[in-house]
């Protein structure tokens, strides 16, 4: 059974950093793309980041580049966000993401409040 769990998450006063987990389970870890997505209130939810299998590519919506890393510990079966410069419009729940075998699955998420 699939499981992720996302963690990390919390209140950080703009241009604060916070990092996020994802403990995934259930599933071949390392064989898989992950993504972070993200949904703020009232809006859709949208792409964060996307890292391959190997950790050896990764890419990021435009917003996020320079201020976000994605990456990922195989052994350990986690995926990461560094997210740095945080402003208020990073206010959002955050979730990591899996395509497998056509099937999309996501944790919970954890929420990200950006505020002073």
């Amino acid at each position: 059974q699939v499981q992720l769990v996302e963690s990390g998450g919390g209140l950080v006063q703009p241009g604060g950093s916070l990092r996020l987990s994802c403990a995934a389970s259930g599933f071949t870890f390392s064989s898989y793309t992950m993504r972070w997505y993200r949904q703020a209130p009232g809006r859709e939810r949208e792409l964060v980041a996307v890292i391959g299998s190997n950790g050896d590519i990764t890419n990021y919506a435009d917003s996020m580049k320079g201020r976000f890393t994605i990456s990922r510990d195989n052994a350990k079966n986690t995926l990461y966000l560094q997210m740095n410069s945080l402003k208020p419009e990073d206010t959002a729940v955050y979730f990591c993401n899996l395509i497998r075998y056509g099937i999309t699955y996501s944790g919970k998420g954890t929420l990200v409040t950006v505020s002073s």
